[in-house]
């Protein structure tokens, strides 16, 4: 060997064994690195409003992989503590927290003010509130760095939505100047507390009731799974005495920590879950013992008006499941980049290229899938019949697969990180656990599935309006490759057919998640396909609808050998990390 190449091999060996492992995600900007998010705002987004926002979009997701990531992994080791008492004895209980959540608290509530971003003009500069695609796609970034602070976060915006739709105006005016306060010493935050021992799912089965004692409502019985168990305001459900039994007997109350001359108000926090994530996020048991609560609309009608504050905070769900794949998934490129192992980069494998795929695919549906919820949220809100279908039908459909998606590409990042995925030091392993809780909070996938296919689909009819909106973007979206255009269309025709057909037989039941599933997959097809042709400079999305509907739409014979040439070239393309011409997917796609 030369001089000189022996001193470029002295250089480029590591300078400790340490030096030898791979890297993380930590220190990254998660905006910057985050080509489709990019890519989809400025489908999305007014370019007014995305280029006042891009610095900010650009600050969060600086935030979330430097200074928020680090803050996380503290409050995940030093959960909240309940203090039952105060030093004299008084059942002043408290939840302690430890400074890293309370930053944390600072920039979400203070710096960003996640909480008025719907409701109210002045946030981030804006005069007018954002629009959902762009308070989403703040909430995707925050959670890639936090995850467990995005429930106080996302059940204080449906707190304010609430109360601000179905309150009479003695109560928003008690109520919303200071949920909306842009200060923190004044803020209100909120919450719900929905789930009771004898009414998870169940909701009609609910215990807690309350008794008008000439001046005001108050409530009493134990809600069993209350996460931000401290909040100022909660939202929930209980019987007035004399209402009829099952959802229909149940009213909406606001129920305040505190009572307007300062004394604690008549409920007690038992203790607090010891969970297997979240573990930064206080959830408890909460005894009502005759706590005023202010009833917020018609008493007759609180299930229907609480359903509003679950589905927005199924979206919630969604996004945040999203956010948690794209972390995994950039983690696991990382790992699998930064790694060698045999004499090569690990990535370079082609056993491990096909487990890149399988992280990416998901996580690349599931950010196609909430922004196009949001977008439909949007025009919903403003008063579009359409959009309100395809709402009906979008928000169980996400919160359903992006859930149980989060819970196999956690588990998919952590194996390609190898042992330190298993070690707490990691973010990996936390990032396992607080996956799970995603097809557990505002539903279980039972749930959901059959919300989606027996009401969503078999009464309100809410697939007919996407069915519609998905056909029009396949037809007009030039540059897919007309055979790839027509397999669209037939597995979009198939799982619309395979949908209606187990809403109307009773006996089809079992298959709700299956039908569930099918309708994701080709929906997310769809967009993928429409979003990928939108730029020519880069199809990425284009590639992936083709994954999609080649390893979740088709069935495959699991003896046969081999992988199709167009798959390998595209896994080549999409694992380079660089823009893909139009051209060029088509091209891959035709091999």
């Amino acid at each position: 060997m030369t001089i000189a190449s022996l001193r470029r091999a002295d250089a480029a060996r590591p300078s400790s064994a340490s030096d030898l492992l791979a890297p993380d995600c930590r220190g990254l900007n998660f905006f910057a690195i985050d080509d489709g998010l990019r890519q989809l705002l400025a489908l999305y987004l007014d370019p007014a409003v995305h280029r006042h926002l891009e610095p900010q979009f650009d600050r969060l997701g600086a935030l979330a992989g430097g200074r928020l990531d680090e803050l996380a992994a503290i409050a995940d080791k030093n959960p909240p503590v309940l203090r039952a008492r105060d030093r004299q004895g008084r059942d002043e209980d408290w939840i302690e927290y430890h400074p890293a959540y309370r930053e944390m608290e600072a920039i979400a509530f203070g710096d960003f003010q996640f909480h008025a971003m719907s409701h109210r003009g002045g946030v981030l500069g804006l005069g007018a509130p954002l629009p959902p695609v762009a308070k989403y796609a703040f909430q995707y970034l925050f959670v890639q760095g936090e995850f467990g602070l995005m429930c106080p976060i996302s059940v204080t915006d449906t707190s304010i939505h609430l109360v601000a739709k179905y309150g009479s105006d003695e109560l928003k005016g008690l109520l919303l100047p200071r949920m909306l306060s842009d200060d923190l010493a004044s803020l209100w935050k909120g919450t719900q507390f929905m789930t009771e021992k004898a009414g998870g799912s169940d909701v009609g089965a609910i215990e807690t009731s309350a008794r008008h004692d000439g001046a005001v409502w108050r409530l009493f019985g134990e809600k069993w799974f209350c996460s931000h168990a401290d909040a100022d305001v909660a939202l929930l459900l209980a019987r007035p005495e004399g209402a009829a039994s099952g959802t229909g007997g149940l009213a909406l109350f606001a129920m305040p920590r505190r009572l307007e001359d300062g004394r604690r108000n008549s409920y007690r926090i038992v203790r607090l879950k010891d969970k297997l994530g979240t573990r930064s996020m206080a959830s408890g048991e909460i005894r009502l013992e005759g706590a005023v609560g202010y009833p917020v609309g018609n008493l007759h009608n609180g299930f229907k008006q609480m359903l509003d504050q679950v589905n927005l905070s199924r979206l919630s769900h969604g996004v945040r499941a999203a956010a948690m794949m794209r972390r995994c998934l950039n983690e696991a490129l990382q790992a699998a980049r930064g790694r060698a192992a045999f004499g090569q980069a690990v990535v370079n494998y082609p056993l491990m290229r096909r487990q890149l795929m399988k992280l990416m695919v998901p996580t690349e549906q599931a950010l196609s899938m909430v922004l196009f919820t949001a977008d439909a949220l949007a025009r919903a809100i403003a008063g579009s019949a359409e959009a309100g279908q395809l709402l009906r039908f979008l928000t169980p459909l996400v919160k359903f697969r992006a859930c149980r998606d989060n819970i196999a590409v956690a588990t998919g990042a952590m194996e390609v990180r190898g042992g330190n995925g298993y070690i707490e030091e990691w973010v990996t392993a936390r990032l396992v656990r607080d996956a799970h809780v995603g097809v557990l909070w505002e539903g279980t996938s039972n749930i959901i599935a059959l919300d989606l296919i027996g009401r969503a689909v078999g009464k309100v009819f809410a697939h007919r309006a996407l069915a519609q909106r998905l056909s029009e973007r396949l037809s007009g979206a030039a540059g897919v490759p007309d055979d790839h255009r027509k397999d669209l269309g037939t597995a979009l025709d198939r799982s619309i057919a395979l949908a209606e057909q187990v809403a109307r037989d009773p006996r089809s039941e079992q298959l709700s998640r299956k039908a569930a599933t099918a309708l994701y997959n080709a929906t997310s097809a769809v967009l993928l396909a429409h979003e990928g042709v939108r730029d020519p400079r880069d199809a990425r999305r284009l590639l992936l609808s083709r994954m999609v509907l080649a390893h979740r739409l088709t069935v495959s014979d699991p003896l046969e050998p081999g992988a199709a040439s167009w798959e390998e070239r595209a896994i080549d393309l999409l694992l380079s990390g660089s823009p893909v011409p139009l051209d060029q997917a088509q091209a891959a796609l035709a091999a």
